[in-house]
């Protein structure tokens, strides 16, 4: 570990969490340098829904690489590219009735985040973009504008202007709806709301801590949206990809977004890639007026092609609905066991969270598990939530069960001490 500590700087995070080195991983498991096995609930931040080197996916890449086929293209026109826009279109736009234009804005969530604001922008006139409480869209300056963490938004260094933050759906209590507060904003002439360009919301709020927007809340949040001409960006960059169960997370909704933006696990494999996707008439970008580097990551359209054989059928999403209720009731019998620290369980599909009173207990019960030989991460303004995110293709009883056997067990470790 030595050559980490003295070279790399210390803004490393997940290391500190798993003082391991890892080597290799295949589907829901990684092994360090001393060939440990761990369970992995954190698939890469959500990069990783299809496990670890899916074999249907590494080999297409193999066999790509194999070939000196194109590797590097900004946005030239390749193979490659082709073959991705024509399976996306296929076999996830026209399904859906979805007419979108597809963007390549850059390798990650964030250039599809700033691709999705100026956008909006350029299209309206307007500068203003409402977002929520505890959103997460990013780390650069633009994203970091419509972020809540206060932790993550210090770090700009300068000002971050023209965004407002509105309570996201529960923030407030039970009884207090935020739909209405935004509306009485948008129609009061003395609000101090100038007019939005855009509003952007997640569906789930992952790293805000597993905050699950109701489908009555989204409806009403669409239908504001067209009422006042505001564009409504969903970041669908980690609940994407079949992560609620549909390849979209607003499906479950029945709403159209304007601007959708993707990454994480976009590209099947954990190679950087991106989309910002939008309605056919607001492309009004004049061409190289937003462009980036690496926004031609062929091999990442190779294996991303590859993925959305995953989507041909309902069958994932299917079986991603069956995992999360086997997921919500073990953790729901975890929660009622740790009741002296108030474990609250939130989330949908293959997200999910265990919210507890005292955030110390949280990041107790994550490093517990680690010891006990599972990754989990905590989310939340405070850190207060565990997080699980096993990949969608994790084995129910290889997997899945024995990591939620190990949560158990670390939690009934940790919370004693922790009530104590």
């Amino acid at each position: 570990m030595d050559v980490f500590e003295h070279v790399e700087s210390e803004v490393r995070s997940y290391s500190r969490s798993w003082p391991a080195v890892f080597d290799r991983a295949r589907g829901a498991r990684i092994w360090d340098v001393d060939g440990r096995s761990y369970l992995d609930f954190f698939s890469g931040a959500g990069a990783l829904n299809y496990g670890h080197n899916h074999p249907a996916i590494k080999e297409r890449l193999l066999d790509y690489l194999a070939e000196d086929r194109v590797i590097h293209g900004l946005d030239m026109s390749t193979r490659a590219k082709g073959e991705f826009l024509e399976r996306f279109n296929g076999t996830i736009l026209e399904p859906r009735g979805l007419d979108y234009k597809v963007q390549f804005p850059g390798p990650t969530g964030t250039n599809a985040v700033e691709a999705a604001l100026k956008l909006a922008r350029k299209v309206t006139g307007r500068e203003h973009v409402v977002s929520f409480t505890n959103a997460f869209h990013g780390m650069t300056l633009g994203s970091l504008s419509v972020t809540g963490n206060s932790m993550k938004r210090s770090g700009a260094g300068v000002p971050l202007n023209y965004g407002t933050a509105l309570p996201y759906c529960g923030f407030l209590k039970d009884d207090v709806d935020s739909i209405e507060i935004l509306e009485a904003l948008l129609i009061g002439s003395g609000s101090g709301l100038d007019e939005p360009a855009a509003v952007i919301v997640e569906t789930v709020q992952g790293e805000g801590g597993v905050n699950v927007a109701s489908v009555a809340w989204l409806q009403r949040m669409a239908e504001l949206c067209r009422e006042h001409g505001i564009l409504l960006i969903v970041d669908d960059v980690q609940m994407g990809c079949g992560r609620t169960g549909p390849f979209f997370s607003f499906e479950l909704a029945g709403i159209t977004p304007d601007i959708v933006t993707m990454s994480k696990s976009l590209s099947g494999s954990g190679l950087p890639f991106a989309l910002t996707l939008f309605r056919r008439e607001l492309d009004v970008w004049a061409p190289g007026e937003h462009n980036g580097t690496f926004r031609g990551n062929n091999p990442a359209f190779v294996t991303a092609t590859a993925a959305l054989e995953f989507w041909e059928t309902d069958q994932l999403a299917k079986e991603t609905g069956v995992k999360g209720d086997i997921v919500r009731d073990e953790l729901t019998v975890i929660a009622e066991r740790a009741g002296s620290a108030g474990a609250e369980v939130r989330g949908r599909g293959l997200i999910w969270g265990v919210a507890f009173e005292e955030p110390a207990v949280a990041g107790e019960v994550c490093a517990e598990a680690f010891r006990r030989g599972l990754l989990l991460e905590t989310s939340g303004p405070d850190g207060e939530v565990v997080k699980l995110m096993p990949p969608l293709t994790a084995d129910v009883d290889d997997e899945l069960l024995p990591g939620l056997e190990i949560l158990g067990d670390a939690v009934t470790h940790v919370v004693p001490a922790a009530a104590a």
